[in-house]
């Protein structure tokens, strides 16, 4: 397929590109890495009579201040796999991001693009949401700062207004006792999630009891999703059998609980059965819900014992 006939230009700052957006209406794209972009255009499922490059717009590097892992919204996903302060400060981003794509996918795509793409199988949504990120969104009327929770409404749709374009996403630092996983499902290596999960653990001072979790998945709904608190009640408060996991058991931890009770998977079946995944030629939702119960499991498991320092 070819794409269709685009006016293209290159801005050279996030100023100009938000101008340009606001004047091209509804007929203008932003381009930044182009990795969904470009495939739209060729099945001519995008057809924008302007093309607004912004690759030249920014030139920063991921920056840590105040506990917070500053990503340029231009920020390629080779950067967020092999940049030292993405490791250390966001090593659940860093592990996801080797997920997505193949090496040309990972050589040229964003982590702003990324974000306002809003593919309900993004690896790098989910971590948004699992980690608390939030996204700085530059429009006509200046900087707002959006949640990731409240930035992903449906499919491929954002809570940005048409002429607002992201400039960066921010994490928060990883903390002292904060444990993190990533487990993902696909038919072949490179595909799009058939489910993801993403979670983050905190333990106490003692390290030995959850006292903060975290969970957000992909490829379950229209868009990435964050589990509602409710849904971790039974995990929270749970104490770690002698400090580690032997068998991914966790003592106690409130309704769900109870001595010798798995409340990892006690928590991951709750999520599952709170999910209707639709069928589709990848999978049934049936499917989707299983891959969630033990995903799920997995991953509260593997955070906490890299919470507890029992895993690398």
């Amino acid at each position: 397929m070819v794409a269709p006939a685009f006016e293209y230009v290159a801005a050279g700052s996030y100023d100009e590109a938000v101008r340009l957006l606001a004047d091209g209406g509804d007929e203008a794209k932003v381009l930044a890495g182009g990795q969904s972009l470009m495939p739209m255009l060729n099945l001519r499922l995008a057809r924008p009579e302007l093309l607004i490059d912004i690759n030249a717009a920014d030139d920063r590097e991921p920056s840590v201040t105040g506990g917070v892992l500053a990503l340029p919204a231009l920020t390629r996903h080779r950067v967020l796999l092999e940049h030292d302060l993405v490791r250390r400060h966001c090593p659940l981003l860093a592990a996801a991001v080797a997920h997505v794509g193949n090496l040309r996918v990972r050589n040229r795509g964003t982590v702003g693009g990324s974000q306002a793409h809003a593919d309900p199988t993004s690896e790098i949504g989910c971590c948004a949401l699992a980690t608390g990120a939030q996204v700085i969104a530059r429009g006509p009327g200046g900087e707002r700062t959006v949640p990731a929770s409240e930035l992903f409404v449906s499919y491929w749709t954002t809570a940005l207004a048409e002429p607002e374009i992201i400039t960066d996403v921010l994490i928060p630092a990883r903390r002292p006792r904060q444990g993190w996983s990533f487990q993902e499902m696909v038919r072949r290596t490179s595909d799009f999630a058939i489910v993801a999960v993403a979670a983050v653990v905190e333990l106490d001072e003692r390290a030995d009891t959850i006292t903060a979790a975290r969970v957000a998945l992909a490829g379950v709904a229209d868009r990435v999703v964050l589990a509602g608190p409710e849904l971790l009640t039974g995990l929270i408060g749970g104490t770690l059998a002698g400090g580690t996991l032997p068998g991914g058991t966790l003592a106690g931890g409130g309704p769900a609980g109870g001595s010798g009770e798995d409340a990892a998977a006690a928590a991951a079946a709750r999520i599952a059965a709170g999910l209707e995944p639709a069928d589709d030629v990848h999978a049934s939702g049936k499917y989707r819900r299983r891959l969630v119960r033990v995903l799920t499991a997995r991953a509260l498991r593997e955070a906490c014992a890299r919470a507890a320092g029992a895993a690398p």
